[in-house]
């Protein structure tokens, strides 16, 4: 199996854990924002999860504040927020780097795994990374891609 079950990450209440928990289940990881123009993606994120957890897709929510301090709101506030204008039901993680120095090891080794166009950097909030059941990273897509273009990528995989 892929190291990327073994790596750290901290759950929003600041717990230590890692992706174990969702081994043989195909996941969206994405790096979030409450305050940018893409939020509104959150309900097309809820949306996928509907769909397709029962047939074993888990969405991944890393809320992220390195773009323009669009998620500038403590860790509660943000899945507050969350749950309140979207409704979201999936997982959330404690706010993250995802670039720079201080850069959170699973956005690390996904960049490493899927580099973007302009290099191994994530671009922007809303960037979308595609795990198969066997922790293989196999999609990078792009922050303006809406999560209902990701159904045919999804159902691929389950």
């Amino acid at each position: 199996m892929s190291i990327l079950y073994d790596l750290p990450i901290e759950a929003q209440d600041g717990t230590k854990t890692t992706l174990e928990p969702y081994k043989g289940k195909v996941l969206l990881i994405v790096n979030t924002a409450t305050a940018c123009g893409l939020t509104p993606q959150y309900q097309g994120l809820q949306e996928l999860y509907d769909i397709f957890h029962d047939q074993g897709l888990e969405v991944l929510d890393f809320p992220c504040n390195q773009f323009m301090n669009q998620a500038p709101e403590d860790d509660q506030a943000i899945n507050h927020f969350c749950q309140l204008n979207y409704q979201t039901t999936f997982a959330r993680f404690k706010k993250i780097a995802v670039n720079g120095p201080n850069t959170c090891p699973l956005f690390q080794y996904l960049k490493e795994k899927q580099p973007g166009h302009l290099g191994k950097s994530i671009k922007w909030n809303f960037t979308k990374f595609l795990v198969n059941r066997q922790g293989q990273v196999v999609a990078r897509f792009s922050p303006q891609t809406e999560p209902a273009e990701l159904q045919a990528a999804i159902q691929a995989l389950l």
